[in-house]
């Protein structure tokens, strides 16, 4: 004997589907606000190109009606849009982005690291592996054994302050604020002379293929 679903006691499907049309809706309904206010149009003036009320238009923006296709169609015309630009926001991957506060990154020890050089990691937890390492360095004292080194990846330097001069094998260069240096990290590479201090730039490793996380 089949069960039929008590509609007094929703099913984790039927509770799951309801969730992601209330999503849908109002992804749709910011993204016909965000037009609207872009072009600088009022409720009024779309739902009348739209052959629908405000009142109408107002609950599509705040996600309060499931808005059949063809409405949807028409308010996408009256916005001068398409209906693929209502849709864009809907259905995309959480955690895309990855938000490092001003003095919040993560501390590393380098081998070689000297008095006044620190190394603070700004780049996020990407798993086993990752992709790419990304560090803010600050230098404040001279040293007279400054460290060379030498990593798998692409190594790119974007000085933000102080001037240095920077080795990469057998090439030297001049780094100073707004300076980007990139280079292979297999090459040993390191600081020359620091000249200006403090130095600080910011420092992005991007691997051929994912590495594994280290402590």
């Amino acid at each position: 004997m089949t069960t039929l679903p008590d509609p007094q006691h929703p099913t984790e499907s039927r509770e799951q589907a309801v969730a992601a049309a209330l999503s849908l809706e109002k992804c749709v309904g910011a993204a016909v606000r965000a037009l609207r206010l872009r072009h600088q149009l009022t409720l009024a003036q779309v739902a009348e190109g739209a052959g629908i009320s405000s009142g109408m238009l107002s609950k599509i923006e705040n996600g309060q009606i499931s808005a059949g296709m063809d409405t949807l169609s028409r308010v996408a015309r009256a916005l001068g849009s398409t209906m693929a630009m209502l849709f864009r926001t809907y259905d995309v991957p959480a955690g895309a982005a990855h938000l490092v506060k001003r003095g919040k990154g993560t501390p590393f020890l380098r081998q070689g690291v000297r008095p006044g050089h620190t190394f603070e990691f700004v780049s996020y937890g990407q798993g086993p592996t990752k992709s790419f390492d990304a560090f803010l360095v600050t230098i404040t004292e001279d040293s007279e054994d400054l460290p060379t080194v030498e990593h798998p990846g692409t190594e790119l330097i974007h000085v933000l302050e102080g001037v240095m001069e920077y080795r990469s094998g057998q090439s030297l260069y001049l780094l100073e604020p707004g300076d980007t240096l990139t280079l292979q990290g297999e090459v040993l590479h390191g600081f020359e002379r620091l000249i200006q201090l403090p130095i600080r730039f910011l420092c992005t490793i991007v691997y051929a293929s994912p590495v594994p996380v280290t402590d």
